[in-house]
């Protein structure tokens, strides 16, 4: 995964928004990147965060609802 902006749709898997958010990871702390690459990769980051915990938000909700039917 390369610093090149890429596009996040909502609609994104969480498995796989996770697993860009690992490859993020991993390639920020190789330390290796300029700071416009690094500012890049972290603000791709930020967004599969928000995509991550909006999924997971919706999947409380949808448990919650379940159990207290």
């Amino acid at each position: 995964m390369s610093g090149k902006n890429i596009e996040i749709n909502e609609n994104i898997k969480y498995e796989d928004a996770l697993k860009m958010l690992e490859q993020i990871t991993e390639k920020l702390e190789q330390g290796d990147n300029s700071l416009e690459e690094s500012l890049k990769l972290f603000e791709q980051g930020t967004k599969l965060c928000d995509v991550c915990y909006k999924q997971l938000e919706n999947a409380r909700q949808k448990v919650t609802e379940i159990t207290q039917k």
